[in-house]
């Protein structure tokens, strides 16, 4: 058996509705991997699927301004190949802050790797980056 991005996806909604307030990156990694898991025990064969490091990503980031950041940002997605959907930033006194919609379907390293990648760039900046799938952050932050 082969999971599909979508199966992926409906494990995680799954997973996200059963934790509801208490849901987090972590413990709906937790919840998805031991559904896996227990589809692996009962017989079913799981191909990992290239498809599950698609999808978009929101990117979001923040520090003390300074030149080249967004060069620095966008360039190392772009190395990766990573299309930036959206972007928006904002200048507050002396802070910077950028939130991007990035889809990542093409990208040349799995999640794991761009996210390392990022953060590479992050801690040479002094810059705190988070990213989280799109449907965990559309769950996570809705009223």
């Amino acid at each position: 058996m082969r999971l599909s991005e979508e199966e992926i996806r409906k494990i995680t909604l799954t997973a996200i509705n059963e934790l509801g307030d208490n849901a987090s990156p972590s413990s709906v990694k937790k919840v998805v991997k031991n559904a896996v898991e227990k589809m692996e025990s009962q017989g079913m064969k799981i191909e990992k699927s290239d498809s599950s490091s698609g999808g978009r990503v929101i990117i979001t980031a923040f520090g003390l301004n300074q030149p080249g950041v967004v060069a620095a940002i966008t360039n190392a997605l772009g190395e990766c190949n990573c299309d930036i959907q959206d972007l928006t930033q904002k200048l507050m006194s002396d802070f910077f802050t950028i939130i991007m919609v990035v889809d990542i379907s093409e990208c040349t390293l799995d999640f794991n790797g761009m996210q390392q990648k990022v953060q590479e760039v992050a801690e040479k900046m002094n810059f705190k980056i988070y990213i989280q799938h799109e449907d965990i952050f559309r769950y996570m932050h809705r009223i």
